[in-house]
């Protein structure tokens, strides 16, 4: 009985664990309506576009990359690995 009840535990808590939480950031008033005409021609092939935002901090492009642990937002990178930013960096 113990045994039973306690996997029967263990598979809600696995099972729980397992749904999706928030929507990734995609409704917050800072995404990008649509990527800019240069952005969309300077950036790495690899990076998906359709979800791109400004970070405050450093005024550089990001882009919603979906992984097989998380989704998160990562720099928008040219082909040669630069970051993409919408203004210079302070010193």
């Amino acid at each position: 009985m113990k045994t039973s009840m306690m996997i029967a535990m263990m598979a809600a808590v696995t099972a729980a664990g397992c749904t999706a939480s928030g929507s990734g950031g995609q409704t917050s008033p800072d995404i990008l309506k649509e990527a800019p005409e240069g952005v969309v021609a300077i950036a790495a092939p690899f990076q998906d576009l359709s979800v791109l935002r400004i970070n405050p901090n450093d005024g550089c492009y990001e882009y919603l990359h979906t992984g097989p642990v998380e989704t998160t937002f990562l720099p928008l990178r040219t082909a040669a690995g630069n970051p993409i930013c919408s203004r210079a960096p302070e010193a």
